[in-house]
């Protein structure tokens, strides 16, 4: 377990302000005293809003984010921003966060700002009480899943013609391999790999759609099909259903996405049609045909 951190508390406004407005106050995750006038962000919050931060050239900044170590300095044992190395100014005492079973420790954030450019800075103040590497990652949420651009699979029908026979098995399968992506999630690269876990196919003609979790096969070890019953035209649509894991850039963890994902595809149009077979005197591929081929 890490060591808890002695609790800074500082004014909301300056908790949550933008990096460009002291002003601005966006919804944060946090902990917030009993009257609700001050609060701590939650490290992942902190360590966004500190990247966020350092886009904007280090001389036009009028808030400043750093981690450090807490000191405790003087006789009442006063709190106050250590140095990046770990050490505390005027000899004071350090209280280092530690056990992140072999995670990243990350000290406590401190911020502070400036109201022009030009300004002096304030003093720093306490953002967030720290914590472990795995706290500031970023979370893939079944909304960011779904805005990926998934392939939908191929939607393979046999026989692959304009037609199909009526009272005779049309075949379906498709591809069940993952696909791999990779997005920017809050300055994070993410690798994705989504699998599609089921397959509904609307045949177009009123009956019940097929579900399955099989992706099928071609003639001759087929085993997803539907037979139709009446003549007409029809399309197919698959709906594919994806589940999704993720890996963020700096961590070998992989984690599963919190909901699923789906893509459709849909057949060109094609005719269920009826074929009779009759006996002919000549083989019916003789040019030009036989007239009792017609």
């Amino acid at each position: 377990m890490k060591r808890a951190a002695p609790v800074v508390l500082l004014a909301a406004l300056l908790a949550v302000a933008s990096a460009t407005s002291a002003t601005a106050l966006p919804n944060v995750e946090g902990y917030f005293d009993e009257a609700g006038q001050a609060a701590q962000l939650h490290v992942r919050d902190g360590e966004a809003r500190a990247r966020t931060n350092a886009v904007v050239p280090a001389t036009e900044r009028l808030v400043d984010y750093e981690r450090s170590v807490i000191c405790a300095t003087g006789a009442a044992w006063f709190w106050q921003k250590g140095n990046v190395d770990g050490s505390c100014p005027e000899g004071g005492t350090p209280f280092p966060l530690t056990g992140c079973d072999g995670d990243t420790v990350l000290q406590p954030m401190w911020r502070r700002q400036r109201a022009t450019t030009t300004a002096e800075w304030g003093q720093w103040q306490q953002v967030d009480s720290g914590g472990c590497g795995a706290d500031v990652l970023p979370t893939l949420t079944a909304e960011d899943f779904r805005r990926l651009p998934i392939p939908a699979p191929v939607l393979n029908v046999q026989p692959a013609a304009d037609w199909v026979l009526v009272n005779k098995e049309t075949i379906v399968y498709t591809d069940p391999s993952p696909v791999t992506l990779t997005t920017d999630l809050l300055g994070y690269q993410v690798t994705v790999e989504a699998t599609p876990t089921r397959f509904t196919y609307d045949f177009g003609d009123g009956t019940r759609p097929l579900v399955t979790t099989d992706p099928g096969a071609p003639y001759p070890a087929f085993d997803t099909f539907h037979v139709y019953r009446d003549l007409g035209t029809r399309q197919i649509t698959l709906t594919t259903e994806w589940s999704g894991r993720y890996q963020v850039a700096g961590s070998p963890a992989w984690r599963d996405v919190d909901g699923t994902a789906q893509t459709t595809t849909t057949s060109p149009p094609f005719e269920v049609v009826e074929r009779t077979s009759k006996l002919v005197a000549e083989l019916c591929t003789a040019v030009p045909t036989p007239p009792d081929c017609g």
